[in-house]
């Protein structure tokens, strides 16, 4: 009944959101590009860059995306025509890619289902080859090194994980690189935001990849590894050296740290209250029955704590997994046996509860696990096999301490990479990653509004600034970026360039049905 009340909420939100217009326009020159050029501008980043919200980049999505809403404050002052890859074949604005998996349709709110979900209907975007540079070179899912990889854009490269489906769609060449692409066109001014999934895409898989720190080979690399801090540093320093080497300024960004985002604190440790677990009689039998012999037996190891039982007044920890914890699988096997349970039943037990524990404060548990709490694990027997309450969350949906900190070590050093090549360059840095993390307890802008990262609350719907995928932003949150990317401007080059309202970008797109 709450996540209705919530997509409601939206709903009524959704429906009062209008087209974006800019705040203070002017028409009469009284602004200026200071001692900038904005002939040429162009975007280098990943998904951040291109636009990408709730889930994929669509037709319209994209052109909010905020290199786009900085070209339209730079035609003010001179700014050249701004192009971006083109998605006119998505006729239907549904986003995705045809025939690849994982390629999904955006994300829309389902008011009469109650959630988010793809909008119905199949893609219409393809691979097809449009060879040519554009002004964003904006490419989802890349890492710094991805960049300054010869192929990167070889739709043969594909099915073999080597190459982007987004950067295919537009690279000049199967031997194209980004930067090379985007240097193609001789820019006076650029935007670089690259960084994010050299760590981004370890947490968004609940630490399952590898910290590479101290291998310097990224052809080893899986997607979902962290990137080696000198592989980065090399990488980001060329990417910035090449930007900079015809006279061109610009503005370089900082990497935000996954605690801001909404992906990674929107499900709470501890949902499982009394009602959500079906009653005082079934927290009573889950204690009798599982908790109370698995606290005795982890006790007789001296592993008590990582089990409570149940309480029938306060919200209760899920379980998950945690590799860190020396495996008891062995032991509880013999406990259980011992105990007088079927020798089938106590080697399931065992495997199954080896390395669990119930989840605390220190743990973040990841979006997509909010759709499996309470739900039946597919092949499990009952009633081992309830999410989060009988069957744990596994490593992919949970990050525990150790990956916390890997996390941490990585943005920190990645930023301080940013800020020692902007220095050495003399570009100015977006401190993107400070601004997100002032939205967790708040951030208000220049209009008075206060803006949260908050993803689904009743309270501040129409003040969230993330798309349904909890990860990038909407409309208003790119909005928002660009504004921080303008003061920065407007600071370091004595430019006079106009904010825009973010109040006046649509949030997410509410359909009665889907």
């Amino acid at each position: 009944m709450k996540n209705k009340i919530i997509y409601l909420a939206i709903l009524a939100a959704g429906f009062a959101a209008c087209e974006p217009e800019f705040e203070n326009e002017v028409t009469d020159g009284s602004y200026s590009a200071g001692d900038a050029n904005f002939t040429t501008y162009v975007a280098v980043g990943n998904s951040l860059t291109a636009g990408y919200m709730d889930g994929t980049v669509s037709r319209v999505g994209q052109s909010y995306s905020y290199p786009s809403i900085l070209a339209k404050q730079f035609a003010l002052v001179g700014g050249g025509a701004f192009t971006q890859p083109s998605y006119e074949e998505d006729v239907n604005n549904l986003g995705g890619i045809m025939g690849l998996p994982g390629f999904n349709t955006r994300l829309v709110i389902d008011a009469s289902a109650g959630g988010p979900e793809p909008i119905a209907g199949a893609s219409t975007i393809t691979l097809t080859p449009q060879a040519k540079a554009y002004n964003n070179m904006g490419v989802p899912g890349a890492k710094s090194y991805h960049l300054l990889a010869p192929g990167y854009g070889n739709v043969a490269g594909v099915a073999l994980g080597q190459a982007n489906p987004y950067f295919v769609r537009h690279a000049t060449s199967p031997t194209a690189t980004v930067l090379g692409d985007a240097m193609s066109l001789n820019p006076t001014f650029f935007t670089n935001w690259i960084g994010s999934n050299d760590v981004l895409l370890y947490a968004i898989a609940g630490g399952t990849g590898v910290d590479q720190d101290g291998n310097i080979n990224p052809a080893t690399y899986a997607q979902n590894d962290i990137t080696d801090p000198n592989v980065f540093a090399s990488a980001y320093n060329t990417i910035v050296t090449t930007l900079t080497s015809g006279g061109a300024k610009g503005v370089v960004a900082t990497i935000p740290n996954v605690t801001s985002i909404p992906y990674f604190t929107t499900v709470p440790y501890n949902p499982l209250t009394t009602a959500a677990l079906g009653g005082e009689a079934v927290v009573t039998q889950l204690n009798t029955e599982l908790y109370g012999p698995m606290k005795q037996v982890l006790t007789l190891f001296g592993q008590g704590g990582r089990l409570n039982l149940l309480s029938a007044t306060e919200p209760n920890p899920v379980i998950i997994v945690d590799e860190t914890l020396p495996n008891l699988s062995v032991q509880l096997t013999g406990a259980f046996t011992a105990g007088g349970y079927p020798a089938d039943q106590a080697a399931f037990m065992g495997a199954l509860y080896g390395q669990a524990r119930q989840a605390t404060a220190n743990d973040l548990i990841l979006l997509p696990a909010s759709s499996l709490l309470g739900k039946n694990a597919p092949g499990v027997p009952a009633p081992f096999n309830v999410y989060g309450v009988t069957y744990p969350l596994q490593d992919g949906s949970v990050l525990i301490p150790t990956e916390i900190s890997a996390i941490n070590t990585a943005t920190t050093r990645f930023n301080v990479t940013i800020r020692q090549v902007a220095a050495s360059k003399g570009v100015p840095v977006a401190d993107m990653n400070a601004i997100l993390n002032q939205l967790v307890d708040g951030l208000r802008v220049e209009d008075g509004q206060i803006y949260t990262a908050n993803y689904f609350s009743t309270a501040s719907l129409s003040t969230v600034l993330f798309s349904l995928d909890g990860v990038h932003p909407n409309a208003r949150g790119y909005a928002l970026i660009a504004n921080e990317i303008l003061k920065v401007i407007n600071t370091t080059y004595n430019a006079k360039l106009p904010m825009v309202s973010p109040a006046y970008y649509p949030g997410a797109t509410v359909l009665p049905t889907n």
